[in-house]
């Protein structure tokens, strides 16, 4: 028999849902105050893409966990922004590249600070400790449903 009892308030999807989007509104406010354009959305395109650039647009759905109409829908007002380009793949021109810009680049290091500032704000009184259960916790969530 299962130890977990359904309580709403105590579903792990729901709490880790509320501090997820707590996170995901405060970085955003911190991108309008810093004067950055852009939404958490594209953030995470552009994220990806500073750890490898020029991915393919299913490997970006891949790594943010979104399905092809949202990353060709964030990889066009990427471009809109000049953030992005698009190139056919030299080994195969049925694959689109993503690749960054140079815009893009100088705004690595200037949201990265913002989300650490976020991610301290979020983190402020919690003990390294608590954070290594939390994301033990939440790993075998995860493991356990895929």
């Amino acid at each position: 028999m299962s130890n977990n009892q359904f309580k709403r308030g105590e579903l792990y999807s729901v709490i880790n849902g509320m501090a997820s989007t707590a996170v995901a509104r405060r970085l955003q406010k911190n991108f309008r105050q810093a004067g950055l354009e852009i939404t958490i959305e594209q953030w995470s395109v552009l994220y990806h893409l500073w750890k490898e650039d020029c991915l393919s647009q299913q490997e970006l759905c891949n790594r943010t966990f979104r399905d092809k109409p949202s990353i060709t829908r964030l990889i066009d007002n990427l471009e809109k922004q000049k953030l992005v380009r698009r190139m056919a793949s030299k080994s195969d021109r049925r694959i689109n590249l993503v690749c960054l810009t140079e815009s893009a680049r100088e705004l690595q290091e200037r949201t990265i600070d913002l989300a650490n500032q976020t991610m301290n704000e979020a983190l402020l009184g919690i003990s390294r400790e608590e954070i290594d259960t939390v994301k033990q916790v939440l790993q075998k969530v995860y493991d356990n449903l895929v």
